[in-house]
């Protein structure tokens, strides 16, 4: 019987307070090409967030006749411009850190990503956004795939996700990836503490050295113990990071401290995972109040990515970094009986880092209600992409990770991708 490091991570590594697989990513890569080190953080919003809600076309009628009372006030959205169709687009009103961003130039927003026939389930579109694969989502992720062209031995933290376990997008066929959701949780748990914690520690490295050819599965597990008791002490190096700004205390933000910490440290991450949740919002969305659900999303979104570029920014780093920000669907453009929205097609992505090329991609749509309106499905009742979302992940591949996104996608998308980088 066949065993991959992941199904022996989740029969579990006693040892270990973290899932731990055995990894890989870039930096041979990079180094090969000439190129500075480039780190690259996915951020994940968990739920299906509202499009309309985070970049507005405020000027457009239908969008407050059909949300009569969800809508985001002209007078609120933070004004970004217009799109090359004459769409006049605003940012929620919580998002001044990421208007900022903008006007330095350096976040791109990306309207109307998606793929035809959005399937608005949760379990299916995270999977499809994960693998890059419509038609058979249930594969390797599309960093994932990524991860296994590079050359080995690959260093066990190349990539590192902030959450409990490995997501799809990071899962390959030959590399694992470490799930570290806490620096001080990760380590080698011993009965004993002082010298004799440090002598079990020793003996079970001396033990998981050893990689017998002729027995594989003996071999398997004492490579990947090996490989995580390589990482301990360089993880640990990033619970001593003092940052140049004042995070704040979500679990978000501290996960992108943990990531700038990792970056200033050196540990060799280069590929990173961090996910923060509650986008489905079918009732009480709450878009305009203080304290509604869709203001605490945009000011958790804000707080965090506003402190981790300026830290970034502080450290020199900016430049290394690109945040790639993504969404399982977007939501119905016609606010439900709930004061909420269902789930829809169509979403919005950001990127954001300063190498990025600030501005807004792709046009918004027309809400306006009509068989001949090309920006709408679904009756109308949806937003139809534009932008395939795979152009977006293609033109990362090849213009920031230096790799051949024909490969890993499995097809030719770069036509028509983005060029915000």
């Amino acid at each position: 019987m066949s065993i991959t490091r992941r199904d022996f991570v989740r029969g579990g590594v006693s040892a270990f307070t973290v899932s731990f697989a055995a990894p890989a990513f870039l930096s041979d890569l990079a180094r090969a090409q000439g190129r500075t080190r480039r780190n690259l953080v996915v951020l994940y919003l968990s739920g299906g967030n509202d499009a309309l809600s985070t970049l507005i076309p405020y000027n457009d009628p239908q969008y407050y006749a059909r949300r009569p009372t969800i809508a985001i006030p002209a007078a609120s959205v933070l004004q970004v411009g217009s799109d090359k169709a004459g769409n006049a687009l605003g940012l929620h009103p919580r998002l001044g850190g990421l208007r900022s961003i903008y006007n330095a130039g350096r976040l791109a927003i990306i309207q109307r990503t998606g793929y035809l026939n959005s399937s608005r389930s949760h379990f299916a579109g995270t999977d499809i956004w994960s693998t890059a694969d419509p038609r058979t989502p249930q594969g390797t992720g599309w960093l994932g795939r990524y991860l296994d062209t590079l050359p080995s031995p690959v260093d066990p933290l190349t990539a590192w996700a902030t959450t409990r376990e490995v997501p799809r997008t990071l899962q390959a066929r030959t590399v694992g990836v470490p799930a570290i959701p806490s620096v001080t949780g990760y380590a080698f748990a011993s009965p004993n503490g002082g010298v004799d914690a440090q002598y079990a520690r020793d003996s079970a490295t001396r033990i998981a050295s050893h990689v017998p050819v002729d027995q594989p599965h003996l071999a398997f597990v004492n490579a990947t113990a090996h490989g995580a008791f390589a990482t301990l002490d360089r993880v640990a190096k990033v619970t001593s990071y003092v940052s140049t700004v004042t995070y704040p205390g979500d679990g978000f933000a501290q996960a992108l401290r943990t990531i700038a910490g990792a970056m200033v440290k050196d540990v060799g991450t280069k590929v990173f995972w961090v996910q923060t949740g509650g986008y489905d919002t079918h009732s009480a969305q709450n878009p305009n109040a203080a304290n509604g659900a869709y203001s605490n999303l945009m000011n958790t979104l804000n707080g965090g990515l506003s402190a981790f570029y300026s830290d970034l920014l502080n450290q020199g780093l900016l430049g290394d970094t690109l945040v790639l920000q993504f969404s399982e669907f977007g939501r119905r453009i016609t606010e439900n009986g709930s004061q909420g929205t269902d789930h829809g097609a169509a979403s919005v992505m950001l990127a954001l880092g300063g190498g990025v090329r600030g501005g807004i991609y792709g046009m918004a749509p027309n809400l306006r209600i009509a068989p001949d309106n090309p920006t709408l499905e679904n009756n109308g009742a949806d937003v139809h992409y534009e932008t395939d979302f795979r152009s977006v992940y293609a033109r990362v591949i090849d213009a920031w990770l230096g790799a051949d996104s024909t490969s890993v996608l499995g097809a030719d998308f770069r036509v028509g991708a983005p060029a915000f980088l």
